[in-house]
C-alpha cells in the first residue's frame, strides 16, 4: 500500500511540474510602470490639487462651525431661550454642512471618486490592454503583479516584463 501511495505521489508531482512547465509566467510592477507614465502623474497631480482645494474648503466650514459654538458659549448666559435655540440649531446646521461636504467631496460615490474614476480608469484600460497584447506576442498565459504579492520572495529579472509594457505604452 506504502509503494502504490508513493508511485501515485511520484506520478501527481511529475504531472504537476509538467504543467508547470507548459505554462509560461511573467511578472509586472504595477507601481513603478505608474511611476513611470507621465499621464498617470499628471493625472494624480489634478486629483492633489482638487483634493486640497476641498480639504480647505471643509477646513473653513469647521471653523465656522467652531467660531459659532464658542460665541455661543461666551454669549449663552446673555440669550433669551428663543434665541439659545436659534443658535444651537444654527450650530448643529452648519455642522451638518460640514459633514455633508465632507461625503460630498470624499465620501464613496463622492468627487473625488468620480474624478479618479475619470481620470485614472482610462490609463489603467491601457496599461491592461497593452500587458494583454505583450501576453499574447511572447504567448505568455499568466501575468501577476509583483508589487502587489506580498508573498513573492524571489523572481528572476527575466520574467519582469514591466519595461515591455511600457515600451509598448510608448513611455521611457
Amino acid at each position: 500500500m506504502k509503494r502504490i501511495s508513493i508511485i501515485l505521489l511520484a506520478a501527481v508531482m511529475a504531472f504537476g511540474t509538467a504543467f508547470a512547465k507548459d505554462q509560461s509566467v511573467a511578472f509586472i510592477d504595477m507601481s513603478y510602470i505608474l511611476k513611470n507614465l507621465p499621464q498617470y502623474e499628471q493625472a494624480n497631480e489634478q486629483l492633489t490639487m482638487l483634493s486640497k482645494r476641498w480639504q480647505k474648503e471643509i477646513d473653513a466650514a469647521q471653523q465656522e462651525a467652531r467660531v459659532l459654538a464658542t460665541n455661543y458659549q461666551t454669549e449663552q448666559i446673555f440669550l433669551s431661550e428663543t434665541m439659545r435655540a436659534e443658535r444651537e440649531q444654527e450650530i448643529v446646521k452648519k455642522e451638518q454642512d460640514v459633514l455633508e461636504l465632507k461625503r460630498k467631496y470624499f465620501g464613496q460615490d463622492g468627487e473625488l471618486y468620480k474624478k479618479r474614476e475619470a481620470l485614472i480608469k482610462p490609463i489603467q484600460d491601457e496599461i491592461y490592454n497593452a500587458i494583454q497584447e505583450l501576453a499574447s506576442e511572447k504567448r505568455i498565459e499568466i501575468v501577476k503583479d509583483r508589487s502587489a504579492d506580498p508573498s513573492l520572495i524571489y523572481m528572476s529579472s527575466k520574467l519582469d516584463i514591466s519595461d515591455q509594457v511600457l515600451h509598448k505604452l510608448g513611455a521611457k
